[in-house]
């Protein structure tokens, strides 16, 4: 069996159980070692036989899978965060599928939650926010047309942008010609929930120079909008007294 497990957003301890206990059985693990923490694998066994992706193509990813499958193993392709995001996943499934590999998925902590808990904020504000988007600049690898930043930008919610550190003057242009503002709060998180996690708040107009001045460069997630600062925003209706429920009536 081939068992997909998310590593977490980069702290040790964000792993889930199951994912640790995957990680605990394993005979092989495949692991993306420019972004996954080290220490995970100190869990493994001693017998287990570790590989670096960072240093692989797709091709000899699943190689190693087929090799071990063949041999009755039990194979973790540890993934940062929480594959479903940017972990170029279905490609791999895809190959198993097509060579008659059992394959499971543990999911993880991705870092936008990570980036949220070091920020202390909630992404969706009553009467600020309740949509997140979810995104990147396009760079070396291309996005959909209609999925560019600007489109994004005109919905006003809030953004969390993935691989983008390195082409953050691009990016506040995009911002701004979409409709945000300069002075639109905004945040960079670098390396969220890891023992060096560093958080900036700045606006979008600030985002560039604030980077330059922090020395980030990459392995960081940017936010936009007014759910930034949390300073104004509706109470929740969801535990206000004055509304109903399926579990509690209005006491007033």
């Amino acid at each position: 069996m081939v068992y997909f497990v998310g590593a977490g957003s980069g702290a040790v301890d964000l792993i889930t159980v199951k994912g640790l206990r995957l990680i605990q059985a394993a005979d092989v693990i495949i692991y993306a070692g420019s972004l996954v923490n080290p220490k995970l694998l100190e869990d493994k066994k001693e017998s287990c036989i570790v590989y670096d992706s960072a240093k692989m193509t797709l091709e000899e990813v699943f190689q190693v899978m087929k090799d071990g499958d063949r041999k009755g193993l039990e194979i973790v392709r540890l993934h940062t965060g929480d594959p479903c995001l940017y972990g170029a996943i279905r490609e791999q499934m895809d190959l198993l599928e097509e060579a008659g590999i059992p394959y499971d998925y543990c999911p993880g902590v991705s870092s936008f939650c990570g980036a949220a808990s070091a920020l202390k904020m909630e992404y969706t504000l009553p009467g600020v926010s309740q949509s997140v988007i979810i995104t990147r600049m396009e760079g070396r690898t291309p996005v959909p047309e209609k999925e560019e930043i600007a489109e994004f930008a005109k919905h006003q919610s809030t953004m969390v942008i993935f691989l983008s550190t390195g082409m953050l003057e691009q990016l506040t242009e995009r911002l701004l010609v979409g409709g945000y503002k300069e002075e639109t709060p905004a945040a960079i998180v670098y390396k969220a929930t890891w023992e060096d996690e560093k958080t900036i708040i700045c606006t979008v107009s600030t985002l560039a120079e604030r980077a330059i001045q922090e020395g980030i460069t990459k392995t960081a997630l940017i936010i936009v909008g007014e759910a930034v600062l949390q300073n104004k925003y509706s109470r929740s209706k969801l535990y206000d007294p004055s509304f109903s429920t399926d579990f509690r009536k209005a006491s007033r």
